[in-house]
This record gives structure tokens, C-alpha cells and sequence, in this order.
């Protein structure tokens, strides 16, 4: 659960509930080729629909709209979205979060030229993330 967001429990009347997260990743994706501020926005987005709104982000239609709403090309959206290369991306973005010792998602590593380091992740309190930071930077100046 997202801190301050009340979620739509009409999602398990309108939607068919998926567990894979890949589409809505190689949907940042798509959204990221156009531009880089997509991958925020595209990320904020798919957390909107799934949460307040009630939409399927692991539905293609649900993504292609969310990608029309952000202001995107749609057809370049969605050809890079059903594309090989949106794939083979997210594998090389999933095999580095597993580099830097990720066996979860959501996490939080912070990543020097010499060193990666988890923050463990509280979803109800950002204090202890932020202790955690500010350690490993010290860690680093120190």
C-alpha cells in the first residue's frame, strides 16, 4: 500500500487480477524511449490507475491509455512496447537490480563507482530509509 492513498477496491470487480508486473515495466520503458521525464510519469501514472482508479496495469489497453493520457506518441509507444528490445531491456535492467544484490521489488540501493548498497524499505516510515542514506553517505565522505 502506497502511504496516503486509499486504495479502489472496485479493481476486484472491474479487473481480472494479474501478479506480473512485467508490462506495466516495459511500459516505463516504451514511455522512457520517448523521453526521459516518461519514466516517472509513466511509473506515477500506472500507480494512479492501479490504485485510485481501478484499472489494470497489467492490461495492454490499460498502458496504451495511460500512454495516450500522458501525451505520448501512442503508436511509437506501442510498437516499442510489444517490441523484442522492450523485453531484452527489462531482462538487463532486472539481471543489474540483481547485481546490486536485489532479490525484491520494490528496493532501494544507493550505488558509488565502487559499491552498492540496500536500504531496507519502509513503506510506513521514510525515517529509517533516510537514516539508512545518510549512513552510507557518511560511509562514503567519511
Amino acid at each position: 500500500m502506497v502511504p496516503g492513498v486509499t486504495f479502489n477496491f472496485e479493481f476486484w470487480e472491474r479487473c481480472r487480477p494479474r501478479r506480473s508486473t512485467y508490462p506495466a515495466c516495459r511500459a516505463v520503458i516504451a514511455a522512457r524511449e520517448q523521453d526521459r521525464d516518461y519514466d516517472v510519469a509513466m511509473t506515477r501514472a500506472i500507480q494512479c490507475a492501479y490504485y485510485e482508479q481501478a484499472r489494470n496495469p497489467s492490461d495492454d489497453e490499460t498502458l496504451i491509455q495511460l500512454a495516450e493520457e500522458l501525451g505520448l506518441d501512442v503508436d511509437r509507444f506501442t510498437a516499442r512496447y510489444r517490441s523484442l528490445f522492450a523485453q531484452q531491456q527489462l531482462e538487463k535492467e532486472i539481471e543489474f537490480a540483481r547485481t546490486l544484490g536485489v532479490s525484491g521489488f520494490s528496493s532501494l540501493a544507493l550505488q558509488s563507482a565502487s559499491a552498492s548498497f540496500l536500504i531496507p524499505v519502509n513503506y510506513g516510515d521514510a525515517h529509517p530509509m533516510s537514516s539508512a542514506l545518510q549512513s552510507v553517505v557518511a560511509d562514503w565522505h567519511g
